[in-house]
């Protein structure tokens, strides 16, 4: 039932009536100024990876594993703030969250190692991001029907405009004023930012009850691809997780990698600018197509490109070619998070969104907190990051392999409900 009415939206045929309007853009835009400001304050720990390090006196490990903690908390708390936002409404829910993001930020500026991974995965990531991510994904998922996956590109696209904009700045404020200050001075902007976006913009959503219940959306308790709901939504968490180890990787240290490589720290943050610049631009792409292609497949075409890339940190390393390498990276695999958010409307009831979406989230961001640790953590043994990204590949290779079960399941269980036969379970 689900592909079949993905291949009438594929087709051009569009629902009788739409709940999409102008106000709908404008609060998704909304939505990636918010995501733009939140997700920029982990990029402090980023950019100044290695002075953090020295400073705190201990080995990259742990201002990677902060990082990584940020992502782990955001996504394990997003189950339930999802839940919260639901009945508190999202403007509270998130107005709370850059509350929080704040305060971690100060408390990693007032202390050593553990005030970092406090503040960062308790703060700025459980009771912080956790309030941002998951929630505002269900949120503008309810202001779209018929160009959802392009609103939900467009509003995941936030974090890499925190990307583009922020690690050059921080780069500069961290060799002047220090990283503790840096920190410091963020968290007053951040929460003066988001607030007023919070209590004006984000409204309640309209209702969309006489969308989902047309006779082409799914059904509560049928299957999913030819699986058991639960089996489905498993393999979905199983691939988040693989995809989002290797991704993270690059984020979170080639800044790191490139001052390894003689390159300066300053081109090493442009760098990371360039690659979610690039993500922030493709990632509108990906979002056309997957209304056109579906979320799965979207999620796997990302997934290849991905893996290529990181191919190409693993070969180059003069600093042309990793800029090069750095843009194809990530107009590659921006389009992968937001095609599971897609692949969950498509292929689950909505009314189970508001805890399938963020169970799904809850691996992706896992998936960002072990690639950002393991990659230092290999470096920290190996002494390079060359066995960090052979390590990414192998990984993303079987992302792959599980994405492209799922795609052949869903082409396999379109052709029976066509021929009147449905493959064995």
């Amino acid at each position: 039932m689900t592909i079949l009415s993905a291949g009438r939206a594929r087709a051009g045929a569009a629902p009788a009536t739409t709940i999409e309007t102008r106000r709908s853009w404008i609060v998704a835009i909304t939505a990636v100024a918010v995501y733009g400001v939140s997700y920029g304050a982990p990029m402090i720990t980023v950019v100044g990876l290695k002075t953090i390090a020295g400073d705190l006196g201990g080995g990259r490990a742990i201002p990677a594993l902060a990082y990584s903690v940020a992502w782990l908390g955001a996504a394990v708390g997003g189950i339930i703030m999802g839940r919260l936002a639901e009945r508190v409404g999202i403007r509270w829910v998130v107005g709370f969250g850059a509350v929080m993001i704040g305060i971690g930020l100060a408390i990693c500026a007032s202390g050593g190692s553990a005030a970092l991974l406090i503040g960062h995965g308790l703060f700025m990531g459980l009771i912080g991001n956790a309030c941002i991510n998951a929630p505002l994904y269900i949120y503008i998922a309810r202001w779209f029907d018929r160009r959802r996956g392009t609103a939900l590109a467009l509003i995941s696209s936030g974090q890499y405009v925190a990307g583009a904009v922020w690690p050059t700045l921080f780069e500069r404020a961290i060799a002047g004023i220090g990283w503790r200050h840096t920190m410091l001075v963020y968290a007053a902007f951040e929460i003066v930012a988001i607030l007023p976006m919070a209590g004006l913009m984000f409204t309640a959503a309209p209702e969309t009850v006489h969308l989902e219940q047309a006779p082409a959306g799914p059904r509560r308790s049928a299957p999913v691809i030819g699986l058991r709901p639960n089996v489905a939504l498993g393999f979905l968490c199983f691939a988040g997780l693989l995809c989002c180890i290797p991704m993270a990787m690059p984020q979170g240290h080639l800044v790191a990698y490139c001052s390894d490589l003689g390159i300066p720290a300053s081109q090493g943050a442009a760098m990371l600018s360039v690659v979610l610049g690039c993500a922030f631009v493709s990632r509108q792409f990906w979002g056309l197509l997957s209304d056109r292609i579906g979320g799965l497949r979207t999620i796997l075409a990302g997934s290849v490109c991905q893996v290529t890339a990181l191919i190409g940190f693993l070969v180059t390393q003069n600093e042309a070619g990793l800029f090069a390498v750095a843009a194809w990276f990530g107009l590659g695999f921006s389009g992968i998070i937001p095609a599971y958010v897609l692949a969950i409307r498509e292929l689950f009831p909505a009314a189970e969104a508001p805890w399938r979406i963020p169970t799904v989230l809850m691996f992706t961001g896992s998936g960002m907190a072990v690639g950002g640790w393991l990659a230092g953590a290999i470096f920290d043994r190996f002494g390079f990051y060359a066995a960090a990204f052979a390590a990414g590949i192998a990984i993303n290779l079987l992302h792959v392999v599980v994405v492209g079960f799922l795609v052949l399941r869903q082409g396999w269980v379109a052709r029976g409900s066509v021929d009147g036969t449905m493959p064995s379970r």
